[in-house]
């Protein structure tokens, strides 16, 4: 079913100019008076103190970093030290005018803009909300801590508490960090103040914020998502990708409802990276904000504001919040915040002048906004001391509580053990069902279907592929099941709608989803997965495809440090039901034809699966689909077309589930343990036939998953037979058949007699079509192996 978009030649091949629209630089933002009538009197003059917070916190890290003490406080801190002097407005006028349902996502210079959505949070919630929010978390051990050791306080000073100690504590790598402890100085975050996580990795919350954006969109929630990412991260691809995402033309022409993603792309312009300086350096542009016309005609509503005028900031975010509301999003802000310290407490600044720290330092944004008050009658002259002082002792206190191991204890292996993996699975019956343009049962693809036989084998005999269930349609039923029945699945990547998917698992989909439950991506494999992650975070479940196993290195971030590990990071708190479906090829050559399980099945925190028939296919995709952890799901080209074989009966109908992480015995035999990964799996077969007739009894195992791994089978089968030999498609070099072959032999050492061996691809690169034949494991090879080993 084609797209209602038509591409006109007579508009495509018009003759004209394109327009850029003019970007406002630095609009005065309000004076004290007039921002008092938005925010209230109390609220502009608590600006000062939130901004004094975030210098003293930064001031106090530096010096535990650098001198191992704080005012009379020993304590040496190890970790890295991000700082963010000079970028205090800028944060704090950011979040003057979110509630928690806007959600930010930081970089790893985030400590400022954590402390200012914090305080704003503190300020705005009702006192039973706010008080529930402490309560609740950790089981209320970090309330009782503060209460015992600390001064009786008012519910908003306990809370102010609250929130530097969770964060110190978790910078610090205690237990009793917002997050255990496990995400520490560059990835803390606290989800009930709308605090996201925070990245090490520059650019990496634009398309993740840019997925959060989407499941406020798709799933009907309030709120805004800010990705905070600095300048230098417009050099990231993946920052551009994020913002064509949320920005996407199909959003208006073709969703359901028109209008962008309510996301806010908030670039904490610093003017450097670590030392290299962007404008006039490493960048193109003269003013970030002129990125924006490289988006989108509106030029994503950019605008540059100055990042030392916190309340010029909230103004600007107030103008982004409305933009969003009316169905006008995204938003670009370039916000000018020069960052008076170093990169980290390492960096001397050599990189720039001293006059230049000079000048900056003279319109200190703290010092600015003090007169500003005082001008305006809001505070006396000598209140700011009073102000900073407080922010001392608030800071103060959360060190000496954080450092002390009695009260709050070390992190340790165990507890990102135990955070590792989530390893529920939803129940079905209690979502709720997808919204569906037509029945499932109107699909055409479920018709087709039910005019095929179950089994590849009829009486004995193999079944035409073309007259029984294949591969691709078991992965479309157990699919379908789940689209049906749980609204929060959303399905997309390249070519995934109305191609019906690359391989056709998809086909017959397009007619029964609405298009913001079935969307073909941007060719943007780092937001596709990144937007994913981001989606999964705020609550939702998302089927991705990249389409070939080696499209996987435009996604490597995204995949390996961002899907697999923010589930440790949050410790614990975050489930990331994210399922990536990746194809391997054969015949296309050296750039899509690489089997890279062994990639994520290095990195931890991924669960791999790799079923090799239909009826496996249709039980793993089920359960990759109901877990709560993300799974990279592989898939043989090769096997698309496959009926199956093995198992008595077919694909059954109905929905079922086969647990991840365990092998399975396709034939039996008392000589050999051939363990197979992928589509080798047939050929293993072929060679186990052929070995039989030569009295040589062959026991073949599939595999099907690579993480985890259950290997007590193929344990029990080598302490049978004696001898292991494992085999798949992927490159011997450096593949995880080895992993697997030193585990079971370290497992069954007194029972092997002869060492395991492995049977992969030669270390070149992958040929054209017609060598093929000569790189992949043929059966014949397995056979000289087997008959080798045997002697």
């Amino acid at each position: 079913m084609p797209r209602d978009v038509t591409v006109d030649p007579r508009q495509a091949r018009g003759q004209g100019w394109l327009e850029v629209n003019p970007i406002r630089l630095n609009r005065p933002g309000p004076g004290p008076e007039e921002a008092a009538g938005h925010i209230g009197r109390d609220r502009v003059v608590s600006v000062l103190s939130d901004m004094c917070l975030i210098r003293a916190f930064e001031l106090a890290l530096d010096s535990l970093k650098k001198f191992g003490r704080y005012q009379d406080i020993d304590y040496r801190y190890s970790g890295p030290a991000h700082l963010a002097i000079g970028q205090e407005a800028a944060a704090v006028g950011q979040s003057l005018v979110l509630s928690v349902d806007d959600h930010i996502y930081g970089s790893h210079r985030s400590h400022g803009e954590f402390i200012a959505k914090g305080t704003s949070a503190i300020a705005t919630l009702d006192e039973g909300a706010l008080r529930q929010i402490m309560s609740e978390h950790a089981g209320g051990r970090t309330v009782e801590l503060l209460d015992s050791n600390l001064e009786p306080a008012d519910l908003r000073t306990r809370g102010t508490q609250f929130l530097l100690y969770g964060l110190l504590a978790e910078i610090f790598g205690r237990e009793t960090g917002f997050n255990r402890g496990v995400g520490g100085s560059m990835h803390a975050f606290f989800q009930p103040f709308g605090i996201y996580p925070n990245n090490a990795i520059v650019g990496a919350s634009a398309p993740i914020a840019a997925g959060a954006g989407l499941y406020k969109r798709t799933q009907g929630k309030g709120g805004v998502a800010v990705a905070n990412v600095g300048d230098a991260a417009v050099g990231c691809g993946p920052v551009w990708e994020a913002m064509n995402f949320a920005a996407m033309g199909q959003l208006s022409s073709l969703w359901p409802e028109a209008g962008g993603l309510p996301v806010v792309f908030f670039f904490m312009n610093n003017f450097y990276g670590m030392g290299g300086q962007t404008i006039g350096e490493t960048m193109a542009f003269d003013r970030l904000s002129r990125i924006g016309a490289g988006v989108r005609p509106d030029n994503l509503h950019a605008e540059t504001i100055d990042g030392n005028n916190p309340l010029a900031v909230g103004a600007a975010m107030r103008r982004a919040l409305s933009k969003i509301e009316s169905g006008e999003g995204p938003v670009l802000i370039d916000c000018q915040a020069y960052r008076q310290s170093g990169h980290s407490p390492s960096d001397a600044s050599s990189y720039r002048s001293r006059d230049e720290l000079e000048m900056w330092r003279a319109v200190d944004p703290i010092d600015e906004y003090a007169r500003s008050l005082e001008g305006a009658g809001f505070i006396e002259a000598g209140e700011r001391e009073a102000v900073e002082n407080w922010a001392k002792q608030r800071v103060k206190e959360a060190i000496v509580l954080a450092a002390d191991t009695e009260l709050s204890p070390p992190t340790t292996m165990r507890t990102i053990e135990q955070v590792m993996w989530a390893d529920t699975e939803i129940d079905l019956g209690k979502t709720t069902r997808g919204r569906l343009t037509a029945p499932l049962a109107e699909s055409p693809r479920v018709l087709q279907i039910a005019n095929r036989a179950r089994s590849g084998r009829v009486a004995g005999e193999k079944e035409s592929s073309a007259q029984a269930v294949q591969l691709r349609d078991a992965l479309f039923e157990a699919i379908a099941h789940h689209a049906v029945n749980d609204d929060r699945l959303i399905i997309y990547g390249e070519e995934n709608r109305d191609w019906g998917g690359a391989f056709g698992v998809y086909r017959g989909l397009t007619e029964i989803l609405p298009y913001d439950r079935l969307f073909n991506a941007p060719i943007s494999e780092a937001t596709i997965v990144g937007s994913a992650v981001g989606y999964a975070m705020e609550g939702g479940r998302a089927l991705i495809e990249l389409m070939y196993a080696d499209f996987m290195g435009r996604a490597g971030d995204e995949i390996f440090n961002q899907l697999a590990k923010w589930r440790a990071m949050s410790g614990g708190t975050i489930e990331l039901p994210v399922v990536l479906r990746i194809s391997v090829g054969s015949t296309y050559g050296a750039q899509h034809s690489q089997e890279w399980t062994a990639l994520p099945a290095h990195i931890p925190g991924l669960k791999v699966v790799f079923p090799a028939t239909p009826f496996d296919a249709k039980g793993l995709m089920a359960s990759a689909l109901a877990g709560n952890d993300p799974v990279v799901f592989f898939e043989s080209q090769s096997l698309y077309s496959q009926t199956e074989i093995f198992h008595a009966g077919g694909v059954p109908e109905e929905y079922y589930r086969i647990p991840i992480g365990e092998p399975s015995v396709v034939r039996s035999g008392e000589d050999v343990t051939l363990l197979s990964v992928g589509a080798t799996l047939y050929r293993a077969i072929d060679a186990a036939e052929s070995l039989g007739e030569q009295g040589i009894a062959v026991e073949v195992i599939d595999a099907r998953s690579l993480v985890p791994f259950n290997s007590t089978l193929v344990v029990d089968s080598v302490r049978k037979t004696g001898r292991l030999i494992c085999v798949s498609d992927a490159a011997e070099q450096g593949s995880y058949l080895a992993t697997l072959a030193q585990r079971i032999s370290r497992e069954a050492f007194d029972a092997l007699k002869a060492p395991a061996l492995i049977v992969g691809t030669p270390n070149t690169v992958v040929p054209p079509a017609d060598l093929t034949g000569q790189y992949f494991p043929s059966s014949k090879k397995l056979v000289e192996t087997v008959v080798e080993l045997v002697g």
